[in-house]
């Protein structure tokens, strides 16, 4: 079954339209990449308790041009509180990719580790 065509004197509104829709979208996405370019990221690789009294935490920071940070790492107990936390000092980097171990000291038993932010120092 053929499309029908429109009527005459439509088309320009169906293209002007198509071009108007077109350009949203790409407003859309060029927002959405502004928004998060240079961005700090941080991703927990791992974590081991190795005591009642410590863990190690492992993970990794991404950052526009491998400027210097400061991330904070704590320890959560089973029932989620904070059992420790420590400021990790980051220096900066040739590549903007880094890996950083770090023992938190903890008060009592801690089941996890986690990176809770990263701020440029």
């Amino acid at each position: 079954m053929p499309l029908p065509r429109p009527r005459p004197g439509q088309l320009r509104w169906w293209v002007i339209g198509g071009l108007g829709i077109g350009a949203g979208v790409a407003l859309a996405v060029w927002f959405g990449l502004a928004s998060s370019a240079g961005q700090i990221t941080w991703q927990t690789y791992g974590y081991k308790v190795l005591d009642d009294r410590t863990v190690r935490v492992t993970f990794d920071v991404t950052r526009a041009g491998g400027a210097p940070l400061t991330c904070r790492v704590r320890a959560l107990a089973s029932d989620f509180g904070t059992v420790g936390t420590v400021a990790v000092p980051v220096p900066a980097a040739p590549r903007d990719t880094s890996r950083h171990t770090t023992t938190v000291r903890t008060t009592s038993r801690a089941v996890t580790g986690e990176v809770t932010g990263c701020v440029p120092r």
